[in-house]
């Protein structure tokens, strides 16, 4: 096998090991995940780099072994989890290259994307790519969990801020989705529709 299938075998031989599973399909939930996330990685662009793909579906490499409950309670924990979260997932993403024969440069390029570095300021596409594609898979795959969960204001200010983080290819792939629709609804209250 060529370095980047080497690296995505391994990616997703990690996510296997995900003990979560989804419900219908019993698929463990992160492997899932990494599949949505390539599946509108080419809707998005449909030809990515191999550093791209590689950060696409190494997001959010062993997840599950960090809950959100191992930090404090509220908007500043849950931050701090996400950029821990970060940064470990691109640690873990970063060897996996190298031990695939990725090379040095695109390995550490590969953690700087799943890092999100250079996403404020729009000064790196592949960032915003990587965002886009996220906020797609949130809005295809969570957002119905979130609907039953919350109010319908803090959904809609969830939403506001997705819609926020993307750019106008990954704002028109959004409209162009399938949804139900109270998910509809709620994405139109979002966009003062």
């Amino acid at each position: 096998m060529d370095p980047l299938t080497t690296a995505l075998h391994k990616i997703d031989t990690l996510h296997s090991l995900d003990p979560t599973k989804t419900p219908i399909t019993n698929t463990p939930y992160e492997l899932h995940y990494a599949q949505k996330m390539t599946t509108y990685l080419y809707k998005h662009t449909p030809t990515p780099s191999p550093v791209l793909q590689l950060a696409i579906r190494a997001q959010h490499l062993k997840r599950w072994e960090v809950p959100r409950a191992s930090y404090p309670a509220g908007k500043a924990g849950y931050y701090a989890w996400r950029s821990g979260l970060g940064r470990r997932q691109a640690e873990i993403a970063v060897q996996v290259c190298l031990e695939s024969g990725i090379g040095a440069a695109e390995a550490e390029r590969v953690g700087a994307l799943i890092r999100k570095e250079g996403l404020r300021g729009g000064e790196d596409a592949e960032a915003q790519v990587l965002e886009d594609v996220a906020c797609l898979v949130f809005l295809d795959d969570q957002l119905e969990g979130f609907e039953g969960a919350w109010e319908e204001e803090k959904v809609v200010g969830i939403l506001r801020k997705t819609w926020g983080k993307m750019s106008e290819r990954g704002r028109e792939l959004a409209l162009g989705m399938e949804m139900g629709g109270r998910a509809r609804e709620l994405v139109g209250l979002a966009l003062g529709n």
